[in-house]
């Protein structure tokens, strides 16, 4: 049963972002897909059909309705966590149809689920290594060859990276090959970006980032232990936002109040902006066009019980949000928000892809109120004249 919300949380019912709302929102239509409390999803053709399908905790959606499931395994129930903190489509053995990688907190490993090739069964699922709690696992083209690699946040374990061994013609092997940043525990957080304009991208933790060097995978990463971002969003996305030719840095709190983006000032200084300080948990973000007008908005929202009640403002409102990203004009859309028995935070691990084929991105949110479905329809039409 949802506990009862607290007066600031009735509060924020009945109020939009505290920022400017957009004067052109985007118009989503809503689905809810499935009651079950899986924080993780993705979408990818399983099925070599054409269609998107949608993966979510032990079961999969076949596109394009979403009204039927299939179980691809079994999942760890623990403390009111399903043990699939992430879930990422890839060809792991080269057989032509998409797996799926995965990690979590109690397993402390991470994993690959073989696709029977699109046959409804059973999933075999394979360990890639025991690696530690997970907060959440990230995928990143790390060397810039096309191609994904694993890089999980372990808040008490070092700083990994598992790139997927192919052969010649660049299939998977079922091989993952492990790669040591640094042995010094990561915290709460991890980002990804070219933060010194050198067109190579940079791993970013909580009190600090990694430079990375022109050979990834044989040369050592430099530490710059620039800043301090607190229990920081994984990710944490990495955008100009001042249009000073300077990738700065966009933090959520993944267990208390408060969004904001750190300018990249002169000689390493790091200035801290608010966005949005009246909601909490936020620990997923996403940049995507959703508007397609060349720049890219903040997709995130509320993790809903990302503590099981025990976060600030755990029991206020879920909500989903897209905020745009220039500075001094940065406004932010509600797309959903209300009680979590009726509205979608955005889980620790959304997806944003064309599901409809319409031309814009959706946004699939999973979590522990619920998967939702929310589908792009473009920016509203201004209503017809009245009649006389």
């Amino acid at each position: 049963m949802l506990k009862q919300l607290t007066f600031l949380g009735l509060l924020n019912l009945y109020l939009t972002c505290t920022i400017v709302q957009s004067a052109e929102p985007l118009v989503f239509k809503k689905q809810k897909i499935s009651d079950l409390p899986y924080e993780a999803a993705c979408a990818v053709d399983l099925n070599n059909d054409g269609k998107l399908d949608i993966v979510c905790g032990e079961y999969w959606y076949p596109g394009p309705h979403f009204d039927k499931s299939h179980k691809m395994c079994d999942l760890v129930n623990q403390s009111n966590y399903f043990d699939d903190f992430g879930v990422y489509p890839m060809d792991v053995n080269g057989d032509g149809y998409m797996d799926i990688v995965s990690g979590g907190w109690f397993g402390k490993k991470l994993s690959w689920r073989e696709n029977p090739k699109g046959k409804i069964e059973l999933w075999k699922v394979h360990e890639i290594e025991q690696v530690g709690n997970i907060e959440r696992p990230c995928f990143w083209d790390v060397d810039g060859d096309g191609f994904v690699e694993v890089i999980p946040n372990l808040p008490n374990g070092p700083l990994l990276i598992f790139q997927l061994v192919r052969d010649v013609n660049g299939k998977g092997t079922g091989v993952f090959k492990r790669y040591e940043i640094s042995p010094e525990k990561q915290d709460h957080g991890l980002g990804f970006g070219d933060l010194n304009g050198d067109g190579r991208s940079d791993l970013i933790l909580s009190k600090g980032w990694f430079e990375a060097p022109a050979k990834p995978f044989t040369q050592s990463w430099i530490w710059h232990p620039d800043f301090d971002l607190g229990h920081a969003s994984i990710p944490m996305p990495v955008y100009d936002i001042d249009g000073d030719g300077k990738n700065d840095i966009i933090v959520g709190m993944g267990h208390d109040y408060g969004l904001a983006w750190w300018q990249q000032g002169k000689n390493k200084s790091w200035t801290k902006h608010d966005i949005e300080t009246t909601r909490s948990q936020y620990h997923e973000m996403r940049l995507a066009d959703l508007d397609k007008d060349g720049r890219p908005e903040l997709v995130t929202g509320k993790r809903y019980h990302a503590h099981n009640g025990a976060d600030p403002g755990a029991d206020d409102p879920v909500g989903l949000y897209y905020f745009t990203l220039q500075k001094d004009n940065i406004k932010c859309v509600t797309i959903d928000y209300g009680p979590a028995d009726k509205a979608s935070g955005a889980g620790i691990y959304m997806w944003i892809a064309d599901i409809d084929n319409n031309g814009f991105d959706d946004i699939i949110a999973p979590g522990k109120e619920g998967l939702y479905l929310f589908k792009n329809q473009g920016q509203a039409k201004a209503s017809p004249p009245a009649k006389n």
